[in-house]
């Protein structure tokens, strides 16, 4: 439900969520950080500033959700191990309440008073 929700947004970070560094002198914040982010993803609040980068660590919600395993692409799949609980655990309430609650005879007969 989570992947189904929220997969495929893009990510907009605020003000106090940018991690914030100053490249190397003579290079950019998009120079700097462009190998990092073709690895682990991201976005540069400024790609061409010089100094006071700042750098969030989500581009969309798909890198969020494969770090809790929970995949977009997976989603039918989730459905239906949802549902399989959901029916398993219905059929194992009433068989236990059945078992626990339901009076048997055991075999044994009423006798009728006259």
């Amino acid at each position: 439900m989570l992947a189904t929700g929220v997969a495929n947004q893009e990510v907009t970070c605020a003000d106090n969520e940018y991690v914030r560094f100053n490249p190397p002198s003579s290079e950019s914040c998009g120079t700097y950080m462009q190998p990092y982010i073709a690895q682990a993803g991201g976005y540069l609040e400024d790609p061409n500033a010089t100094t006071d980068c700042g750098f969030c660590t989500y581009a969309d919600t798909n890198v969020f959700l494969s770090g809790v395993s929970s995949n977009y692409s997976e989603r039918y799949r989730n459905f239906g191990i949802l549902w399989a609980f959901i029916i398993v655990n219905a059929f194992g309430a009433i068989f236990f309440y059945w078992l626990a609650r339901v009076p048997k005879n055991k075999g044994k007969k009423k006798e009728k008073s006259t």
